[in-house]
């Protein structure tokens, strides 16, 4: 860890961070604030990876003061983890724009979650960076955590042109989920090629087939 990793501690530890609950809506102002503070994050890991994310010098690039970064996000992990939701929230509103055009939804899902991988592969060292702060996030990240899982689902979930899926089908779903997860780790570690992630990918993809009852 880098020897700023002392006050980037969860939460609970800093008794301060706790002054503005979670679900408090943000004005248009503060709205303004976090997402300077989510860009400045997403080019400090983009040139220089995890340990370029220091929460003093995303302060100092994102023109806020180091206390108020913390009320926002209480440690580099609970910033990585909002900035892997926000990116994800970039995609889907790409997505949108330009839908996958495959003919049978696992083909879809198949081609939304590549055309998400290779987003991520443009960027290395941002996307090794968000990686790894999803794989060291503990409880105190839960809810960014869950936030991600939710944004990748229903991405997943559009691709399949579902609204209601069935209890076989999000299960389906979550296995594809860690699939493309573990490919990322795989490949961003040296020890998959795209080739191999694109055939992973595509055979956890025929689950939906299994738990589509309209086919």
């Amino acid at each position: 860890m880098p020897a700023e990793a002392k006050p980037d501690t969860p939460a609970r530890a800093r008794p301060d961070t706790a002054a503005r609950p979670a679900s408090a809506p943000l004005t248009e102002r503060q709205e303004a604030r976090r997402r300077r503070i989510l860009a400045a994050t997403a080019q400090l890991a983009g040139r220089g990876g995890f340990d370029a994310v220091q929460m003093r010098e995303v302060a100092e690039a994102s023109q806020v003061a180091l206390g108020t970064l913390y009320r926002y996000f209480p440690s580099k992990i609970h910033l990585l983890v909002a900035t892997m939701q926000d990116q994800l929230e970039h995609l889907h509103a790409t997505l949108r724009r330009r839908p996958p055009s495959g003919d049978s939804a696992a083909e879809r899902v198949a081609e939304t979650l590549m055309r998400a991988f290779r987003a991520l592969q443009r960027e290395p060292q941002l996307a090794d960076a968000m990686v790894r702060a999803l794989t060291f996030a503990d409880r105190s990240v839960s809810p960014e955590v869950d936030q991600v899982s939710r944004q990748t689902t229903a991405i997943i979930l559009e691709a399949m042109g579902r609204e209601r899926p069935t209890p076989e089908q999000l299960s389906a779903v979550r296995v594809i989920e860690h699939t493309w997860h573990s490919a990322l780790i795989t490949w961003l570690s040296g020890r998959a090629s795209i080739a191999q992630v694109k055939v992973d990918i595509e055979t956890a993809c025929r689950l939906i087939e299994l738990t589509d009852d309209e086919s």
